[in-house]
């Protein structure tokens, strides 16, 4: 007789169905050289799932079938990856004996098994959450410490199990588990905008806009000025001044690092918006994601936030070159054997670097040591196309010593945040029946060429200021459209559909340092 019991698997962000189905082949009289196959397309740590599973099963005090038994993995046509199937696989092999009157065709069941019986968390259970809940399932079982996450998928009830004896006494109604509930309303009021502020940032009152205006249009920005002007410390506050996540992006973002495993324990939704700094050292599957079976990289763990990149010239040319296309795109696709893997990695870019190798060239404080031959070439490192796709370039100067000794309070992030707010709800209200790839077009940095065309209106000064620029900045079409969708969100601060002369030579100033270092 074969027993089937259900669980899931990850394909990319997205999970599907598996039935684990487990057919005892024959009895061994002698009771030795009792065999587990399993089929289906597993991996190293499916397949090992065996020892687990007869260790656990042994530890908790369940008897599994004699003789020999095969599990398949269905759809057998597709990979199976991870610890996820320890559960279902035993629960399979148990379900004719002593779960023979309990019905598990509404239930799935995902969990790593410990030696002693425990239950352990995995990878990507709101994404199965989701698949199950989206497949007509009605109730999901797993590790405690993913009950937080999956019950964000709501829809499907979620029992939390901490080891096999907790789970069977449910199962037979012994002693129930109560279902995890989730709140996401409780969870905005629980959370506080805690940490970094803008307050906290002497000086560098240009800088500040520009990131208010990066911030309201999501546009990617480049900060160039010398070591110690605080570069870092303006980007790593950008997150403070973004609007909330909304239930979706939430959702999105937290399937994303629960694939990645970046999820903070015990945590049902990422509330805020991710910021991540990595390291020029990283690889190219460090930035884009990749690995046999794929996960996702630093460009899509920052997908619904901010992606920092410190040191710009310092990454390798070829990994930089690797963001062309997801900033664009705003998604980024892997190609394996076993097939093609898409990760969303709708994020902005912030870039920050020093003029020149020794990094005081240009400063009134210190005397540049660099050759040109020498400037040159460290510049050469930031290609024309990857600066195309900067929409704010701007000169983060050294601070003099009147204002690092002010006393007098900066603006605030909840200050500053209000008018984000203020001019991305006025876009959005603009927004609200269009889409970008079959998603919701939410900010003005995401438009496309037809959005532009549609909704970036010039007054007839304007036009004469576009065509003057165009003319004699030698705009390539993809500047020529950054500019729009800068003056755009300008416009926006000031509620005003129609883009204005000033909006123009404020996005043009914006967005000029390509023409200073670069020719």
């Amino acid at each position: 007789m074969v027993s089937t019991v259900y669980s899931a698997a990850l394909n990319g962000i997205d999970a599907f169905i598996v039935s684990v189905e487990a057919s005892h082949i024959s009895r061994n009289t002698d009771g030795n050289n009792n065999e587990i196959y399993i089929i289906g397309l597993p991996d190293a740590a499916v397949r090992e799932s065996i020892g687990r599973v007869r260790s656990a099963a042994a530890s908790a005090g369940y008897r599994l079938p004699g003789g020999n038994s095969t599990i398949n993995l269905a759809p057998a046509d597709r990979k199976k990856e991870g610890s996820a199937f320890d559960l279902p696989i035993f629960l399979s092999l148990i379900k004719n004996d002593i779960l023979e009157k309990i019905d598990l065709s509404d239930k799935c069941f995902l969990g790593e098994l410990s030696l002693t019986g425990a239950i352990r968390p995995v990878k990507g259970a709101l994404s199965m959450a989701i698949a199950a809940r989206n497949t007509g399932i009605k109730e999901l079982y797993l590790p405690a410490e993913n009950a937080d996450e999956a019950s964000a998928a709501e829809g499907i009830d979620v029992f939390p199990a901490g080891n096999l004896v907790e789970l069977y006494e449910h199962l037979m109604g012994i002693k129930l588990i109560q279902p995890k509930v989730f709140s996401f309303d409780k969870l905005k009021f629980e959370t506080s905008m805690l940490g970094l502020d803008y307050a906290d940032v002497k000086g560098q009152e240009n800088a500040k806009k520009a990131l208010e205006v990066a911030a309201a249009g999501s546009h990617n920005m480049l900060m160039i000025g010398p070591p110690g002007s605080g570069k870092s410390m303006l980007a790593s506050r950008l997150p403070s001044i973004l609007p909330e996540l909304t239930l979706d992006e939430a959702i999105e973002t937290t399937q994303i690092h629960s694939i990645a495993g970046t999820l903070p324990h015990n945590t049902s939704l990422i509330l805020t918006r991710p910021f991540r700094a990595p390291h020029h050292t990283l690889s190219a599957a460090g930035l884009s994601g990749g690995g046999r079976i794929p996960i996702p990289g630093e460009i899509s763990i920052a997908h619904n936030g901010v992606l920092f990149l410190d040191e710009l010239p310092e990454f390798d040319k070829n990994i930089i070159e690797v963001l062309r296309q997801p900033l664009e795109e705003r998604k980024v696709t892997i190609t394996r054997v076993n097939g093609k893997f898409t990760f969303p990695a709708s994020f902005m870019m912030v870039c920050a670097m020093n003029p020149c190798r020794c990094g005081y060239y240009g400063s009134t404080q210190k005397q540049c040591t660099c050759s040109p031959m020498a400037r040159h070439t460290y510049l050469a490192k930031i290609s024309g196309p990857l600066l195309d796709r900067i929409d704010i370039q701007i000169e983060v100067p050294a601070l003099d010593y009147d204002k690092l000794s002010s006393i007098r309070p900066a603006e605030s992030s909840a200050e500053i945040r209000k008018r984000v707010v203020a001019a991305r709800s006025f876009a959005l209200e603009r927004f609200k029946d269009e889409t970008v790839n079959g998603s919701p077009l939410l900010c003005n940095g995401m438009m496309q060429s037809v959005h532009i065309r549609k909704f970036c209106s010039l007054d007839d000064s304007g036009k004469q200021i576009m065509k003057t620029a165009f003319s004699k900045l030698g705009l390539s079409a993809r500047g020529y459209d950054r500019i729009l969708r800068l003056s755009r969100t300008l416009a926006d601060f000031d509620k005003s559909e129609t883009i204005k002369k000033e909006h123009i030579l404020i996005a043009i100033q914006m967005r000029s340092l390509d023409r200073k270092y670069w020719e």
